[in-house]
């Protein structure tokens, strides 16, 4: 008869499962000779910070760098109803890059551990009693997220001619394209991270991923061969009209800097560009057919995904993205799906990528 014994921790002692968890992940990925680190260890050194703890009174885990990817660790008795509406604040309180809660399943024996992101995408592993695999299919999850580089540093160069600094007729589709999104229904509510984290944690996620707020989806479009204009970062998408502070022309990347170049007019204080910069860059430099970029947190049937949820802003999934438009039939008119966060869209303009996917879009993103 097979052993179908449990081998975790019967949760006697408070936050056992969480620690049996932590020290069990931490073994699997030091296997792999990855680096675990702890938050005073030196700023030049990058790895993956696991940060178990209380989720009644969750503590922030404060990077020296960005190279450092926190996993924010707890455990709950019970099933939230909604589970990422449990997790996120967690995520956010924790400061984590992800987070995971452990609950016990008290009928089977077995543990869930429900997963959080940064783009609120969430999906869970099981455990039923074997714990190399548990731990393998965790890290195996886990490590091609931790290890992927983010491109989210910008230099604004005040070089933008003159006649474009009130916009053109690309940049007022893009001011049509953010209000027709809040008509469809298909801008999420950014969410109130400052209600969640105290002035000086905000400002510490800020520092670390370059963000004024979490707001979703962007819109791109091509003014020439080599630039292209793209709504700001954590901005109001129903309000995309000043040249620096809501939308930007996207001039170049800086591999060396991991930076977007952007030309903006002088005299202005401009908003970083929007986190898929790099992904929009690398499609618009191979497919001079595109037109027009739109990333919407939604989903449509029987189309290409990624195997993996990279983080947003990472030259990974800006690879994986470009990978699947470059195998589409119609490079130009490709629908792509990205695993656990949405669609990224290609058309000749904003204007006729809306009337392709009219009637097409589903508001809820399957999650896996």
């Amino acid at each position: 008869m097979t052993d179908t014994t449990i081998k975790r921790p019967a949760p006697e002692a408070p936050n056992a499962l969480r620690d049996w968890f932590t020290n069990g992940l931490r073994a699997e990925i030091e296997s792999r000779g990855l680096p675990v680190i702890q938050g005073d260890e030196p700023a030049e050194r990058g790895g993956i910070a696991l940060h178990p703890i209380d989720i009644d009174a969750p503590k922030s885990f404060r990077r020296k760098n960005r190279a450092v990817f926190v996993v924010g660790i707890g455990e709950s008795k019970g099933v939230p109803e909604i589970p990422l509406a449990t997790l996120y604040p967690l995520q956010l309180r924790s400061l984590g890059n992800i987070f995971i809660l452990l609950i016990p399943d008290g009928t089977h024996g077995g543990v869930e551990a429900f997963v959080s992101t940064l783009e609120q995408g969430s999906y869970s592993f099981k455990y039923w009693g074997d714990d190399q695999a548990f731990f393998t299919e965790v890290a195996d999850r886990l490590t091609p997220l931790a290890t992927s580089t983010l491109i989210i540093e910008n230099e604004f160069v005040p070089d933008l001619e003159p006649e474009l600094w009130g916009g053109d007729e690309i940049t007022a589709s893009i001011t049509r394209a953010g209000k027709l999104l809040d008509e469809l229904d298909l801008l999420p509510s950014p969410f109130p991270i400052d209600s969640y984290l105290p002035e000086a944690d905000l400002r510490h996620l800020k520092q670390m991923f370059n963000i004024g707020g979490l707001s979703y989806g962007n819109v791109s479009a091509r003014k020439d061969d080599l630039r292209f204009w793209m709504s700001a970062s954590g901005v109001d998408k129903t309000k995309l009209e000043e040249i620096g502070p809501e939308i930007l022309l996207v001039t170049d990347f800086i591999p060396e800097r991991r930076a977007m170049r952007l030309s903006v007019p002088p005299n202005v204080t401009p908003r970083r560009v929007s986190v898929d910069a790099i992904e929009h860059f690398m499609i618009y430099r191979e497919h001079p057919s595109v037109g027009a970029i739109l990333h919407i947190h939604a989903w449509m049937e029987d189309i290409p995904s990624t195997r993996i949820n990279y983080p947003c802003g990472t030259i990974e999934l800006a690879t994986a993205v470009a990978d699947l438009v470059r195998q589409s039939p119609d490079p130009g008119h490709a629908v792509i799906g990205l695993r656990n966060h949405g669609l990224t869209i290609t058309g000749e303009s904003l204007d006729e990528i809306f009337a392709r996917i009219d009637g097409k879009i589903q508001r809820q993103v399957p999650m896996a």
